[in-house]
């Protein structure tokens, strides 16, 4: 169903958006009439469902996690849908490295029929995740790309955050121990890295950090923060590059605390990324190459580990999973994260290292995907546009 924000709702957000002490009390949650789907269990041992992430290209969905056994141990899973994510089928896997058959994948992407994952798990003698990426070969199984340790880990490992698909190439977004870094893919089946390049990574005037990333005609966008030369908090950036190896940044305004880009979508011809803004969660605007603050929405809470899972697009609307380190919440925007409406969970969303909820939209189709820590659940609704 359409729905429009009273004007007075929108004055009061703008003008809580220049106030530090966080944004305008918020109006009733939204309600959507959710309907749980349900993910078949993979073949194999025995265990629950652990979904980590969806992503969506057209009318074909994918879900990414793993299946997580009695005795904690874990295997990569992942599930696919043709049918606007009605129904869905259980992927096939290829692990070749001992890390591979435990990895929990966490981040997907895809460009028509082609998908590519990545996930983690930890051991060494460190206890450091280590890394695995994904693709999905022309017969249908997922296979485990070969890399050097060093590709993704090593002495100079930082994290591997997001990887992102475009029409004319891959790219995931994460750091290294020199800042922001990124990997580049043609086809997914072998990753560059291209780490050490300022201003992407750390120069003379700040440490970088870069998480998410999206194509533009211009060229690659990634999202991130910057902090300054002496200063103990971060402010949100931008970097810019049109071949992936030669980098720009742009400094976003912010407020006077802790501010963080951690994703971004496309809306229309716009960019809207979203993050952490002071107390607050917040989302930034880029409208002909122009980066503007929009609105700020929620709390995110007194533990330190607040973070934003998930953003996506359905009916011209902008959705965002939050965590505030307890909980996961829901927000809906309709004017490109300006002003900022709580939507009403199907379910319980804890927050916690074993726990996530994000989200995948196409068209007018929205899902959420969360784990409770006790089981696995993806809900579907229709968004009407707006």
């Amino acid at each position: 169903m359409a729905r429009t924000v009273p004007w007075i709702i929108l004055v009061l957000t703008l003008l809580g958006g220049c106030n530090d002490a966080g944004p305008a009390p918020e109006p009733e949650p939204l309600s959507f009439a959710w309907q749980e789907v349900a993910l078949p269990v993979p073949p194999g041992p025995a265990g629950r469902l652990a979904p980590r992430d969806a992503t969506a290209c057209g009318e074909r969905w994918y879900v990414v996690g793993a299946v997580i056994g009695p005795d904690d141990a874990t295997r990569p899973a992942a599930w696919t849908s043709a049918d606007d994510g009605q129904t869905w089928t259980s992927m096939r896997f290829h692990p070749r490295t001992f890390y591979g058959e435990q990895a929990v994948l966490y981040s997907a992407a895809c460009r028509g029929d082609e998908f590519a994952t990545i996930g983690a798990k930890s051991g060494g003698a460190h206890g450091n995740p280590r890394v695995t990426q994904w693709y999905l070969r022309p017969d249908g199984v997922v296979d485990e790309v070969i890399a050097g340790f060093q590709q993704y880990g090593g002495p100079t490992a930082g994290s591997v955050r997001r990887i992102v698909a475009s029409p004319d190439g891959w790219l995931i977004a994460g750091n290294r121990a020199s800042g922001g870094a990124v990997w580049l893919s043609r086809d997914a089946t072998a990753f560059e890295l291209v780490e050490g390049v300022p201003p992407l990574a750390r120069d003379a005037a700040a440490t970088t950090a870069a998480a998410d990333a999206v194509r533009r005609p211009e060229g690659w966008v990634v999202v991130g923060g910057a902090q300054a030369v002496g200063r103990i908090d971060r402010d949100p950036a931008a970097f810019l590059s049109a071949d992936g190896k030669t980098w720009s940044r742009v400094g976003l305004p912010g407020t006077n605390g802790y501010d963080d880009l951690q994703r971004v979508v496309v809306l229309d011809d716009d960019l809207v990324a979203v993050g952490l803004a002071g107390a607050s969660f917040g989302a930034w605007r880029r409208t002909g190459g122009s980066w503007q603050q929009a609105g700020r929405f929620g709390s995110t809470g007194s533990s330190g580990t607040a973070n934003v899972p998930g953003v996506a697009v359905a009916g011209k609307e902008v959705f965002v999973s939050a965590s505030d380190g307890t909980a996961h919440s829901l927000w809906a925007s309709v004017d490109g994260g300006v002003t900022w409406q709580s939507v009403v969970l199907p379910g319980a969303a804890p927050a916690g290292s074993d726990r996530s909820a994000t989200l995948a939209g196409s068209g007018e189709r929205l899902i959420l995907v969360v784990d409770d820590g006790l089981a696995g659940k993806l809900w579907s609704t229709k968004i009407a546009p707006g």
